[in-house]
């Protein structure tokens, strides 16, 4: 008698579990991205988020607070495309990229701190014992006079050229030749008549670059600028008047250091630290005060009202040009 015995069934191959679906973009280009032009957007360019990414460019990495975030998502792999996929190769690359993250931390470290321990300060001079410096401490010793605006006028002629000065007057419409080379300058203009006055700045092709210095009826005396505002560069300034008028272009390293009172345009140097300006203003028309810095996330348009005006606004350092468009008198006070 024969018994059958049951075989135990093959056991049957488990199918393998599904994988996420990788994005065709990789890790390893997005890190190397962020961190050498995150400031500038192009990782989200690169992933596909073109619209975070142009806000990101506008606010040069959302100030840096953005740009460290994003940096720290691609390095935690929580960083994704356009359509919400991974990046391919974040597990094969994650370890090299913590390791240079980890060597750029430490060399920055080490070269802060042998940066601040190699300035040294002696309280002596080399060579001069110490009944010298005594005997030299015991007669005062004039101090040449500095003038306030010596780095000022420095960096305006860096920034915006030189030249020498031109005067030019008349009587009706006109047309003034600018200094070739020179991107932005002070026009000091007066006028002597019943209607228009109007000095408008050209660019090479005889088209208007944004620029109105002076729109006004009637007599005027001011002191403006072009150049700040313009969408092109200034060839010639075009001056529509009824009457007689006068015309000085400047370099504007010749511009005086900053005002307490004035009344009308007027231009200054400021060079001072980054702090408040409260500004009162008593006339009946525009009261408008920039300030230019010549860098690319400037402060700019401090104050924009009409009429009477009395406030505090926040004020960036100095080296840099304050303009004032105003019809009445104003103070200023930099703190």
């Amino acid at each position: 008698m024969t018994t059958d015995t049951q075989q135990p069934a093959p056991e049957l191959p488990q199918p393998a579990a599904p994988t996420a679906p990788e994005s065709e973009k990789t890790f390893l280009v997005t890190w190397i991205l962020s961190l050498l032009l995150g400031f500038l957007g192009v990782d989200r360019f690169y992933l596909g988020k073109v619209g975070t990414g142009i806000v990101k460019l506008l606010t040069f990495g959302g100030f840096g607070i953005w740009y460290l975030i994003d940096l720290i998502l691609v390095l935690t792999g929580a960083q994704k495309d356009k359509q919400g996929l991974t990046l391919a190769g974040y597990a094969q690359h994650k370890k090299i990229a913590w390791i240079v993250m980890g060597a750029i931390i430490a060399l920055s470290l080490i070269s802060s701190a042998l940066g601040g321990g190699s300035e040294t300060t002696s309280s002596e001079a080399p060579g001069i014992s110490a009944d010298q410096s005594a005997d030299d401490a015991a007669e005062p010793v004039a101090e040449e006079p500095v003038e306030e605006t010596a780095s000022s006028q420095t960096w305006a002629n860096d920034a915006f050229g030189t030249f020498t000065p031109i005067t030019e007057s008349g009587a009706g419409d006109n047309l003034i030749t600018l200094p070739e080379g020179v991107t932005a300058a002070m026009v000091t203009a007066t006028h002597d008549g019943d209607m228009n006055f109007v000095v408008n700045a050209l660019n090479a092709d005889n088209e208007s670059t944004g620029d109105l210095l002076v729109n006004t009826i009637g007599s005027y005396s001011g002191v403006t600028v072009y150049g700040f505002n313009a969408f092109s560069d200034a060839t010639s300034l075009q001056i529509t008047a009824d009457g007689s008028w006068s015309i000085t272009i400047a370099p504007l390293s010749t511009a005086p250091g900053l005002a307490a009172s004035g009344t009308g345009d007027a231009v200054y140097l400021y060079d001072g630290p980054a702090g408040k300006l409260t500004a009162t203003h008593s006339g009946s028309m525009n009261f408008i005060v920039q300030e230019e810095t010549n860098e690319a996330f400037s402060l700019g348009l401090l104050i924009n009202d009409i009429g009477e005006y009395s406030g505090t606004v926040p004020l960036s350092s100095g080296p840099s040009v304050i303009t004032i468009k105003a019809d009445g008198a104003w103070t200023l006070a930099a703190e």
